[in-house]
């Protein structure tokens, strides 16, 4: 019987991963399901780009998994129970439970209302595709002179506020950050980023932690009022539920933990990719929510399961930083270079120039996982049959 592998969730790391292990492995020795709710593939970090009204090139999942030998499942994921190795489904033709020998959960995240009242019924998100396309409607009836409040002062918020300013001139654009505004960029981030919003004419309202949303306005843990017509809450993201209802060994937060090739320190079939994963990094310290973390643990389960099942080497390439991406509309840009634990440096590049820069390395990361088996030597390796899942190996690195 061939080695049944079932991913969770088609993001980026879910994508990638289901398509390395397809250039891994032999195709009569696995049985790869890739499990998502939706047909197509979601360019996540364009969701401000759909949010203002710019189409997106649709991914169509069947298209870029035909001919590779992974099963395609559209169905939301309910359930898992690591204990029987199954996971519960539904589809159009009610539920259904998969079971697996090896399990890659990449179930991602979605937005964090972090607990503040008012923001479930009045702000909106665009850490999903339906998010971004209710943010849409919305803004597309506003009328000019009307307040946009962006919530959030991290990557998602700078891109978000730049993004709405420059494709629309006529709103009041603003954004409240509990800090600094790009308080952990480099002077010269951080000067630009300044200089980018002063002539987006967006308003900025530092140290500024919003304890209250309401229809019309948002406001701080000092009392103030910030008009709000619209608000957007991109204060982080918080962690798919269905991890922390397994007898996984998850995080405060319900991120699975892991060792260092991304497998479940608690249950060695399992592993967990992408922002559903908590794995330490260098300097000790938890790699971040980020697509720059993503890919690369994506490619180091996929690695470690074909390793494990067919007797090879185990990967053992430590993730790390090297820059991050900001996007300041269409024409501007931020690439700070970051130390590998992600601290920033003196240098960075800015201007349009920089905006070029974060197009190409959106356009390599979709390009990656529209083309899962290119792109790189093919290595694949026979299953070994003694080895009844990808759990029974050597012990992987820390």
């Amino acid at each position: 019987m061939p080695q049944r592998i079932v991913v969770l969730g088609a993001g980026y790391t879910g994508a990638i991963a289901a398509g390395r292990l397809a250039k891994r492995l032999y195709r009569e020795d696995v049985a790869i399901t890739l499990v998502n709710a939706e047909p197509d593939f979601v360019e996540r970090v364009r969701m401000h780009q759909l949010a203002v009204g710019q189409d997106l090139k649709p991914r169509p999942l069947s298209e870029m998994f035909a001919g590779t030998g992974v099963e395609l499942k559209l169905a939301k994921v309910t359930g898992v129970d690591v204990d029987r190795r199954t996971v519960d489904v539904m589809d159009g033709n009610g539920a259904e439970e998969l079971a697996y020998d090896t399990l890659v959960y990449a179930l991602g995240s979605g937005w964090n209302a972090q607990g503040v009242p008012g923001t479930a019924e009045h702000a909106h998100e665009i850490a999903s595709r339906p998010g971004a396309l209710r943010l849409r409607e919305r803004l597309g009836r506003l009328e000019a002179g009307q307040t946009v409040t962006v919530v959030g002062g991290g990557l998602t918020g700078l891109e978000a506020a730049t993004e709405i300013a420059e494709a629309r001139p006529d709103l009041d654009v603003a954004l409240a950050a509990r800090g600094d505004l790009g308080d952990w960029l480099s002077p010269k981030g951080r000067g630009h980023l300044r200089k980018v919003f002063d002539k987006l004419g967006i308003t900025v309202h530092e140290h500024a932690a919003v304890t209250g949303v309401e229809a019309d306005r948002v406001t701080t843990a000092d009392g103030k009022a910030i008009p709000a017509a619209v608000t957007v809450w991109t204060t982080g993201f918080a962690v798919h539920p269905i991890a922390k209802a397994t007898a996984l060994e998850v995080t405060g937060a319900g991120q699975i933990v892991v060792d260092g090739t991304m497998r479940s320190v608690s249950h060695p079939d399992v592993y967990a990719v992408g922002d559903a994963a908590y794995a330490m990094g260098p300097g000790d310290k938890p790699l971040r929510m980020a697509c720059a973390t993503g890919g690369p643990a994506a490619w180091q389960a996929a690695d470690a399961i074909a390793a494990r099942l067919t007797g090879g080497e185990l990967p053992n390439v430590p993730i790390r930083y090297f820059q991050q991406c900001i996007s300041l509309g269409r024409k501007e840009g931020v690439i700070q270079f970051v130390t590998a634990d992600d601290r920033a440096v003196r240098a960075a590049l800015t201007g349009q120039l920089a905006a070029v820069f974060k197009e190409l390395v959106c356009k390599s990361a979709a390009w990656v996982v529209a083309n899962p088996t290119l792109g790189m030597p093919t290595r694949r390796r026979r299953v070994a049959r003694e080895r009844a899942t990808a759990g029974s190996a050597v012990k992987a690195p820390a």
